[in-house]
């Protein structure tokens, strides 16, 4: 039996007739780009959020850059990232010119709030959190830090949609929310893209004349804006998969509840859920201490895995100038050496968990 680790087609086949409906509707409706389907997306992803308002964007990338570039923060100033968050959160914050300071994880692999206050300097503009793989990071007290300081507050909620801390949405707590609609997301589309949820009604006003190349009116430019408008035709495959967000994750929860309950080998150390929090098990992370061992392992009965992710971007050539050596980071180095990604997606049979389970607990 071969089993990818991610897989889109099943996610694809179980809703087949309502995507292509749908895309024959884009494609005959003769309007492409910043229409009826991007506005109705943000309308129902801000209400089903519970936030105020979204603007859709082309990546999640471009959501976290534009997103520091509209509030403002660039050369000279410092922004509090966590060590073991995907390289694109820390780009969002270099591409403006100001500085990622790190912060290491805690055990469930989001930032240690109790680490946040020592990193703060008068430099200090910006919290980014990252609800990495899919659960809700500790944000009572991020929020309470954000504000004892006055700094602004931005999350990255690629992996995050639809989790939850204390009964609300991520992506609603600080200044800016960003996602990303990347296809192998829980809110995946068929190609790039991306949004920001925001409170304030002028805030989403600037994200969307940003976007449109810095025009609220067509040749009329007020700022240097970017290109980066999610289009029509992944606005309205997203409005479909948005339809039935509920059951995708509920299908995830039930496959991570499985490996959670029927895992049981020693050697693997299985993710815990942060009370108050919830998880939508964007990934399924184990760690190992022979982990290059147990993915070969599974590599020969045809089992699929990746590490998310195996250079930590302090570490990564890119952000050499900024000095740090191996053991800056010594927890977030650590996960690097030891996470694996076990398959979960949504189409994933019974017998397809079994034979991932039985092989696990035989490693």
């Amino acid at each position: 039996m071969k089993i990818m680790q991610n897989r889109m087609d099943r996610g694809f086949e179980k809703y087949q007739q309502e995507y292509e409906a749908k895309a024959l509707e884009v494609l005959r409706s003769g309007w492409y780009v910043l229409g009826q389907e991007v506005k109705s997306f943000e309308e129902e992803f801000a209400a089903r959020m519970g936030a105020g308002y979204c603007v859709g964007l082309a990546s999640g990338l471009d959501a976290l850059w534009i997103a520091f570039r509209v509030l403002g923060i660039g050369k000279g100033d410092e922004v509090i990232v966590q060590g073991n968050t995907y390289i694109a959160s820390v780009m969002g914050v270099s591409i403006n010119g100001a500085t990622p300071v790190f912060v290491e994880p805690d055990k469930y692999y989001n930032m240690d709030v109790s680490r946040i206050e020592e990193k703060i300097t008068d430099r200090t503009r910006a919290i980014l959190v990252t609800h990495l793989y899919g659960q809700a990071s500790k944000m009572d007290e991020v929020v309470a830090l954000a504000e004892k300081y006055g700094l602004r507050l931005v999350e990255d909620c690629a992996q995050s949609h639809l989790a939850c801390y204390d009964g609300q949405m991520t992506g609603t707590f600080g200044d800016v929310g960003c996602f990303s609609f990347y296809p192998s997301k829980n809110l995946g589309a068929f190609g790039d893209g991306g949004a920001v949820l925001v409170k304030d009604e002028a805030l989403a006003r600037e994200f969307r004349v940003f976007r449109n190349y810095g025009s609220e009116k067509r040749y009329y430019n007020k700022v240097v804006g970017a290109n980066s408008r999610l289009d029509e035709m992944q606005a309205g495959l997203l409005r479909v998969r948005l339809k039935h967000l509920d059951e995708i994750t509920e299908e995830r929860v039930r496959i991570a509840e499985r490996y959670l309950t029927e895992i049981t080998n020693p050697k693997l150390m299985l993710p815990q859920v942060r009370p108050k929090a919830t998880a939508v098990w964007h990934q399924f992370v184990v760690r190992c201490k022979e982990r290059d061992a147990l993915a070969a392992y599974l590599n020969d009965r045809e089992i699929g895995t990746i590490i998310h992710y195996p250079v930590p971007p302090h570490l990564s050539e890119a952000y050499a100038y900024l000095g740090h050596k191996a053991g800056f980071l010594p927890v977030t180095e650590q996960y690097a050496a030891e996470v694996l990604s076990l398959p979960v997606y949504n189409g994933m049979t019974a017998e397809e968990q079994s034979y991932v389970i039985e092989a696990l607990n035989r490693f």
